[in-house]
């Protein structure tokens, strides 16, 4: 199977890439950022997914998957306007690519922070579910919009099989994500009176489930996890970070400085309410089961 994957050179979509050739497929990346020391057997493309360039890729390859994993979640990486263009202008481009050359099946990897972090939302998120707290978090706009572009695919385009994932938070080499940003600083923020529930789930669980929705063609909308969530201050603990308890008034000002994370301000809003998802309709659906529990997972990132 010709498999081909939009933003291949972030650190999930390498070890797809790797497990895929592995396993006999044939694989063609489309990246502006350069992997070095890429496996032979990787066709490799440095070109924008919004550009006539990755349109020519499409057109050439004829592949029979396509795995988008061209979206920007590291929220301190890239400015709103430019992360706007690259989650929701590459994600229609690449559904339009798929519908233009004939792709039998697209997995679209969004994120489980959709649903958004609130006072009011359940504990356990299910697929149909809107996005909630963007009045919060609204630097989280674009990957909502995009998610959501990639769910009018299973009505606009039937003859697509559309797989949409929203894994949870990964853990791992580096990680991404706000829960994998948090945990690179020695001195973590936690909010006076609050110690929500935070999911995640090693990079290789996520790696394995996204092969799953590929080999089972699974189509609709699907939430992914891996263990049971855990307090934040557990896990800041557990992987060997000092846990520091402000006001949020004074989390708000230290953003950056004196040692602790820079994130935005919607960041805040997960350091107060959890975000926590049932993949129960995922793991019927492809006999996924994860491979790390929590206490593997967090003594791993001991030290780091």
């Amino acid at each position: 199977m010709k498999v081909l994957i939009p933003g291949i050179a972030g650190s999930v979509a390498r070890t797809v890439a790797k497990r895929l050739v592995a396993d006999g497929h044939r694989v063609i990346g489309i990246d502006a950022r350069p992997w070095e020391g890429a496996p032979k057997g990787i066709e490799l493309h440095s070109v924008d997914i919004r550009k006539r360039a990755a349109e020519d890729v499409f057109r050439r390859s004829r592949p029979d998957a396509v795995i988008h994993m061209a979206t920007v979640t590291a929220l301190t990486v890239h400015e709103d306007e430019e992360r706007h263009r690259i989650n929701l202008g590459g994600t229609r481009a690449v559904f339009e690519h798929c519908r233009a050359y004939g792709v039998p099946h697209v997995v679209f990897v969004g994120r489980h922070t959709y649903y958004g972090a609130g006072p009011d939302s359940p504990l356990y998120h299910t697929e149909d579910e809107p996005p909630q707290g963007l009045e919060t978090f609204p630097e989280l706009a674009d990957l909502v919009a995009a998610d959501l572009y990639a769910q009018t695919a299973l009505w606009r385009h039937p003859e697509l099989t559309t797989s949409v994932l929203r894994l949870c938070y990964t853990l791992g080499t580096p990680g991404v994500g706000t829960l994998a940003g948090f945990l690179r600083h020695q001195r973590v923020p936690v909010i006076l009176g609050y110690d929500p529930l935070f999911q995640f789930m090693h990079e290789d669980d996520a790696v394995s489930a996204i092969l799953l929705a590929l080999e089972k063609k699974v189509r609709g909308v699907f939430n992914v996890a891996g263990p049971q969530p855990l307090p934040f201050s557990v896990i800041v603990r557990r992987t060997g970070h000092r846990p520091v308890m402000l006001p949020e008034l004074l989390v708000k000002r230290l953003m950056g400085h004196a040692g602790f994370p820079r994130l935005p301000a919607g960041a805040l809003a997960h350091l107060k309410y959890p975000i926590v998802i049932d993949d129960s309709a995922f793991r019927r659906a492809t006999g996924y089961r994860h491979r790390f529990d929590e206490v593997e997972i967090l003594e791993s990132l001991r030290g780091r």
